[in-house]
């Protein structure tokens, strides 16, 4: 019998993120794929890059929250290395929403900053959690989601004449390869499981969100 693709016995604990991330992350979610139309208003994507902005662009990341949890020593090394490279990500992220002009105005503003909020706090709660495995798999997660939400930050830096430098984040590959160091032990894979799913269930929330604002903008 040909083993499933999914089966945790064929593939690495990063794959298994990667799977996840490919099956539930940004590149696999609708409102994403509409603001990378052409036609697509540069005010949505505006409002793209403020929210992100306010979900990720405060210190410490998650990444740097994830570097100090449970885990292996050769793990949270990586996760702090990594983390002084999304600094430059998270100084970008701020440059563009000078560039990209205010937060457009949008109906339900209050809400929607509640939301923001409630976000950042249950990501700060994955990323401390003392579940070995917990936090490595959210921010693995995020670095793997990463690459679609930046996508999305370079269209909207082109269209108000701020072109994307090239990440400094580490390749897909390398983020699956460390989370090898957690082994291979069931409760570790669970918790990094669930750390993953968490994180993109609260990317997922937020794309709905911001589709959900623009909706609200246009009347609907």
């Amino acid at each position: 019998m040909v083993a499933s693709v999914t089966d945790p016995a064929t593939i690495s604990l990063g794959e298994s993120v990667a799977t996840l991330v490919d099956a539930d992350g940004t590149g696999n979610t609708g409102w994403p794929t509409a603001l990378a139309y052409p036609g697509a208003p540069l005010r949505d994507l505006a409002d793209a890059v403020h929210n992100i902005c306010a979900l990720h662009g405060m210190a410490p990341s998650i990444v740097e929250q994830a570097s100090e949890a449970p885990g292996p020593d050769e793990l949270r090394a990586w996760l702090r290395t990594t983390a002084i490279a999304f600094d430059e990500e998270r100084t970008l992220l701020a440059a563009l929403v000078a560039a990209v002009g205010p937060l457009p105005s949008t109906p339900g503003q209050a809400q929607s900053e509640a939301t923001v909020l409630a976000q950042r706090h249950a990501l700060a709660m994955l990323a401390v959690s003392d579940r070995v495995g917990c936090a490595a798999g959210a921010a693995a997660a995020f670095l793997l989601d990463w690459s679609a939400i930046r996508r999305i930050l370079a269209l909207a830096g082109d269209r108000v004449g701020t072109r994307l430098p090239p990440s400094p984040l580490p390749r897909a590959s390398a983020v699956i390869a460390a989370l090898a160091a957690l082994g291979d032990a069931s409760g570790t894979q669970r918790a990094v499981t669930f750390g993953a799913q968490q994180l993109l269930a609260q990317h997922r929330g937020l794309w709905e969100l911001l589709d959900a604002r623009a909706s609200a903008r246009r009347g609907n």
